[in-house]
């Protein structure tokens, strides 16, 4: 099954339930009337850049073409290695997944977050069916504390229930407030998120020894992925995949 077919089976058989009562259907990506809630218009739709295979088996960056000759690492995966085994993304940071993050993230619109997550589920079948447990990427105390939730546990939630696993919420914890990670360098995005993060030691027996799946919204440089994931391999952790909604960047290659 193509990721365009998988994202669009994803999308059909949202409830109506509580959601319709709140928000009227409108499309998820820009608000125009749509017949079901959390639908994509035609528009929106067709302007979501899926990504789709032959991709770094790595970071899951899209090739320009298909060589046709089998899985070929990036040449960034060669450079630098993530810490995190797999990473894979719905969507490119474009346009409307960028639309589709915001809303989520700063206009409160929580709903969202089952869409997003069940296309999630859809693009990292792969990665779900190997995992023993769900880990979303955490918010520090004060910052959660601001916004009030946490974007990728809202996704990470909708992701574990809808493969039967496990959803470990508190095993990572954010313990040192970082400044935000716009307009920096790759470089100092990894400084930035260096020591940030940190298994509670009175949850370390809920990841040791498991294959976790790590959960953000979005993957830039990977400096959030493998941050976390070193933390959570000293924690004890067999390996780290990392799902996220939208990647930023273009091809690799």
């Amino acid at each position: 099954m193509t990721a365009l077919k998988a994202v669009a089976s994803a999308l059909r058989g949202l409830p109506r339930g509580a959601v319709s009562l709140i928000y009227p259907p409108t499309c998820a990506g820009c608000g125009a009337a749509t017949a079901d809630p959390g639908a994509l218009c035609p528009a929106c739709w067709t302007g979501l850049r899926l990504i789709e295979e032959p991709l770094c088996p790595r970071f899951g960056t899209p090739f320009a073409v298909d060589l046709g000759v089998g899985p070929l690492l990036s040449p960034r995966a060669i450079a630098e290695p993530p810490v995190f085994g797999r990473a894979r993304a719905v969507a490119l940071y474009d346009d409307v997944a960028r639309r589709l993050v915001h809303r989520l993230k700063y206009e409160d619109r929580l709903d969202l977050s089952g869409v997003m997550g069940r296309m999630m589920s859809a693009s990292g079948r792969a990665l779900i069916a190997e995992a023993d447990c769900v880990v979303p990427v955490p918010l520090h105390r004060w910052r959660l504390w601001r916004r009030r939730f946490n974007q990728a546990a809202l996704l990470g939630r909708v992701i574990a229930r809808g493969a039967g696993l496990p959803f470990e919420p508190s095993a990572l914890v954010r313990v040192r407030a970082t400044r935000s990670q716009v307009g920096l360098s790759r470089p100092a995005r990894a400084e930035n998120l260096s020591g940030a993060f940190r298994v509670d030691a009175a949850q370390a027996h809920r990841i040791r020894g498991r294959k976790i799946l790590l959960i953000d919204d979005v993957m830039t440089t990977g400096a959030t992925g493998n941050a976390a994931s070193r933390a959570l391999l000293r924690g004890g952790a067999a390996s780290v995949d990392v799902l996220t909604f939208a990647l930023v960047g273009d091809t690799a290659g």
